[in-house]
């Protein structure tokens, strides 16, 4: 039978990751309850001991007290783009991906020739030097107020997905569709969310190893810029209550 500390250990991830004894049994696999397993009458099989290890990270040496190590990184997913383009003079460029073109992307992610038939230029600005950058063009309204439709986003690209920070936004290319979003990433869960600042749309969760590259929002090109600000929209509104008060107060 397993030793205290390896069940003490199993128990603490269980209650840790917030989850009944029922719910955990169906996470790893395990008939009905993990009940059994605390109470040291069903033996640790290593079914459960896996299943720890891919979905929670949890290393197994750690968890039969042979290491302080709890967890073990499993998931050295590269997020580097699969292509780099360069100009004549060997300098990176930006490639331009319209939405027509981000529904092939995922697909052709590797495929240098794809690449080419994509407009690419170089913007000499600072800010822009020093990495990889690209283009991509905003589809619907899931980053609404941030990004319209058909906006642009410029973004860098990331190596590792540690790298990703709660507070910007990012294009994030799986296997099979490019999206702009927030990432979270909560702790001891092996799942990464995304998440749209426009709240009529849920968040939902991934597994990193469905993620081809992730690039950083850096900077937008958006279009249809029109003068009303939004001092100007509640002048608008003001007026407007004004005059409703007005023709209320007529018709009493």
């Amino acid at each position: 039978m397993e030793n205290e500390l390896t069940l003490k250990r199993f128990i603490d991830i269980r209650r840790e990751l917030g989850y009944t004894q029922t719910e955990f049994a169906q996470l790893l696999g395990v008939k009905n309850t993990t009940a059994d397993i605390e109470r040291g009458r069903t033996k640790l099989s290593g079914k459960v001991v896996e299943e720890l290890l891919k979905q929670f990270k949890i290393n197994p040496l750690w968890l039969f007290g042979d290491s302080d190590q709890k967890h073990l990184d499993t998931s050295k997913t590269s997020v580097i783009p699969k292509v780099v383009t360069v100009d004549s003079s060997d300098q990176d460029n930006m490639v331009l991906v319209n939405a027509k073109a981000a529904a092939g992307y995922p697909q052709n992610i590797a495929d240098t020739s794809w690449y080419r038939q994509l407009p690419a230029f170089d913007l000499p600005i600072p800010e822009f030097r020093n990495a990889t950058y690209r283009g991509f063009q905003v589809e619907g309204d899931s980053m609404l107020p941030n990004l319209r439709p058909n906006d642009w986003v410029l973004a860098r690209a990331i190596e590792h997905i540690d790298y990703v920070s709660a507070n910007k936004m990012y294009v994030v290319v799986l296997q099979d569709s490019v999206m702009v979003k927030k990432i979270e990433r909560k702790p001891n869960s092996n799942n990464i969310t995304l998440v749209s600042l426009n709240e009529s749309y849920p968040p939902y969760d991934i597994k990193p190893f469905q993620i081809q590259e992730i690039w950083e929002v850096s900077s937008k090109l958006t279009f249809n810029i029109d003068a009303t600000t939004e001092t100007g929209l509640l002048k608008q509104l003001q007026q407007s209550m004004e005059e409703l008060k007005k023709q209320m107060g007529q018709i009493k």
